[in-house]
């Protein structure tokens, strides 16, 4: 894009000072169209491949149930999850580590790991049995382990590739039938599932989720949005988006497909997130058909959901970080010994340990009541306080512990760094 965005501020350039802007009278519109394109970047049409054809409700929307459980916090997992962590650990270090430092160079996921990535299945446990999936009962826990597997072999391609599983698992959760028939069966198609994207965070000082900048109104069949999101992620190759926007006072979330008269998007590099490809979403009266509004979606419950899914995908990260200092401060000597051996470099360490379990079981206890169907409410807020306070600080002690080696793009602790400082300042990018 920034090959594209270059070529025409040139050809604008070039327009603008010849003679044929004089002689059409329009010099200085173009000149506003260079100091806008200069400013923000060029905007673009988002992607209209695919047709989502509009599907007739033959009944009540499917929602997965809530897994029966005891009064016990339980932290045995099943085979199943097992199996699931084992497949996704392998991946995770066999293909996802290797991959991510060219990720974050070319800022995106390539073709190849998006591929073994939809071949490990993820997408089945957000479609239900009866839509083509193979979800029949709610399965938050498994997934927050997915997360965490997937997050401690690189936070920024777990984050882009559980975008569109978290499209995934809004529909299910607060879709109608007719809007589950109509857009699920699309992210199982086995020669291109979709891809999808949340579009929650807002370009404003201390964005509040509650109140929203970005509005909707309702206008005969449709509703009209306006407004902007930023930091979405795989803006540019998303197919369809789930938008929160505030309705008659109220936030509310939309289904929007890309393509859409007035729908376009800017660049947006970010310190962190490089391999998701932030991207700004710009919303100029965007028509979305009415039937297109979430009117079953609990708010408050899909930012704790969202508020999780980071947390999981931190604690995956802080994982790797420590595990990676650990060892790296075993292994490097100074004065004839390793590092490790000086009382300030153990104590850090083991500061990070007590931090990182700290930060996954509040992660593992809220996600055990929500899968049980109990209010999780306030084991979320703490979670989202916690995690976002020590993803930042292990990001920061690794680099410290690495010293002059942690400024540096030869070990993968920086890019950590870069990746965890996101936890605080993004909004439901993912969701479970």
């Amino acid at each position: 894009m920034g090959k594209a965005q270059g070529l025409g501020l040139y050809m604008l350039t070039q327009f603008a000072s010849s003679d044929i802007a004089d002689r059409l009278k329009i010099r200085k519109p173009i000149e506003g169209l260079l100091y806008q394109g200069s400013k923000t970047g060029f905007q673009i049409a988002t992607q209209a491949a695919r047709i989502f054809t509009p599907a007739k409700s033959s009944g009540k929307a499917t929602r997965l149930p809530s897994q029966k459980r005891n009064n016990l916090f339980d932290l045995t997992l099943t085979d199943e999850q097992q199996m699931t962590r084992d497949s996704l650990s392998r991946f995770a270090k066999e293909v996802l580590r290797p991959a991510a430092h060219a990720a974050d160079e070319a800022h995106g996921i390539s073709a190849d790991v998006q591929t073994q990535a939809s071949e490990l299945g993820l997408m089945y446990y957000a479609v239900p049995e009866s839509l083509g999936g193979a979800a029949t009962e709610d399965s938050l826990v498994t997934q927050m382990l997915a997360l965490e597997d997937l997050g401690h072999g690189d936070f920024s391609l777990a984050a882009a590739i559980y975008a569109p599983v978290s499209v995934a698992n809004v529909l299910t959760r607060y879709g109608t039938d007719a809007q589950q028939r109509q857009y699920l069966p699309a992210f199982i198609d086995e020669t291109k599932p979709a891809i999808a994207a949340l579009a929650c965070n807002e370009p404003s000082v201390v964005f509040d989720p509650y109140k929203l900048q970005t509005t909707a109104r309702a206008e005969g069949d449709s509703y009209v949005l306006n407004g902007e999101k930023s930091l979405v992620l795989l803006a540019a190759d998303s197919e369809l988006f789930i938008i929160s926007a505030q309705l008659d006072g109220q936030p509310a979330l939309f289904i929007v497909e890309s393509g859409l008269t007035g729908l376009t998007l800017s660049e947006e590099p970010a310190m962190g997130l490089k391999a998701a490809k932030t991207a700004r979403l710009h919303l100029k009266n965007v028509r979305t058909p009415k039937a297109n509004l979430l009117t079953e979606a609990n708010y408050r419950e899909f930012l704790d959901l969202g508020a999780l899914a980071s947390c999981a995908v931190a604690v995956g990260t802080a994982q790797a970080v420590l595990d990676y200092v650990a060892v790296y401060a075993n292994e490097r000597e100074a004065f004839g010994e390793p590092i490790s051996h000086r009382q300030s470099v153990a104590f850090m360490i083991a500061d990070m340990a007590i931090e990182v379990d700290a930060m996954r079981l509040l992660t593992w206890s809220a996600c055990s009541l929500a899968e049980a169907g109990k209010p999780f409410h306030r084991e979320a807020h703490l979670a989202r306080i916690l995690c976002s306070e020590k993803a930042m600080k292990i990001g920061t002690d690794g680099v410290q512990l690495l010293g002059g080696h942690g400024f540096t793009k030869e070990h993968p602790v920086e890019r950590w760094y870069r990746d965890l400082r996101s936890v605080a300042i993004t909004q439901n990018a993912i969701s479970l």
